[in-house]
């Protein structure tokens, strides 16, 4: 299947995984810094073999780059 969704390591995350992020990133629209480090659980994935979805404990509803993300 070509269209896996991978980490920034180049492991195949699925719905349900954990993630780190492992650069600081700004959020848009809400004021607010996700720090290096922050636990993600219980990713779904989107259409896009490039972005998941995900929520903090303070932020509902992220979108993040694969790119920024290491499984864990």
């Amino acid at each position: 299947m070509s269209d896996d969704v991978k980490d920034s390591n180049g492991n195949i995350l699925k719905d349900g995984d954990s993630v780190h992020v492992i650069k600081d990133l700004k959020v848009k629209g809400a004021g607010e810094t996700l720090k290096r480090g922050t636990l993600i659980k219980n990713i779904r994935l989107t259409g896009n073999p490039g972005e998941i979805e995900g929520r903090t404990s303070t932020i509902k509803g992220l979108v993040l780059k694969t790119e920024f993300l290491k499984k864990t």
